[in-house]
């Protein structure tokens, strides 16, 4: 079965790398891509959306990865349909790690670019939920 992924990054090469390396990490994925954020939480509002795994920038700009976190966060349970988060961030800052951390929803935080080994791990773990 294949796991949904969500991205969630204002960065055009960043969304294509990733969605490369999660397509060639060698578990079956449904890759949805988002320039904005807004976009990625209307999608949300969808019955059907499937999304299981989200990954997240922090920085962009209208709404940033923490505005967005505070949205998905207050929507109903149904809605968020036990999507996980990982931030996937250029941010090796701490106080953003630990500022993400406290959101209930954020099981991760990685560094950018994501490996193959990361998307792997990340896919099984999302799939055994």
């Amino acid at each position: 079965m294949s796991t949904r992924v969500m991205m969630v990054d204002d960065n055009d090469s960043d969304l294509l790398y990733t969605r490369v390396t999660l397509q060639r990490c060698g578990e079956p994925c449904e890759v949805l891509a988002f320039e904005r954020a807004q976009d990625a939480l209307d999608h949300l509002g969808r019955p059907d959306h499937g999304v299981a795994l989200i990954l997240l920038d922090i920085n962009m700009p209208v709404m940033d990865g923490f505005a967005f976190l505070d949205a998905f966060e207050a929507l109903p349970p149904a809605q968020r349909g036990g999507a996980s988060v990982v931030m996937l961030s250029s941010s090796s800052d701490p106080a953003d790690r630990e500022r993400a951390q406290a959101y209930q929803s954020v099981t991760g935080y990685l560094i950018k670019p994501l490996d193959r080994g990361e998307a792997a791990a990340l896919l099984r773990r999302t799939a055994g939920h």
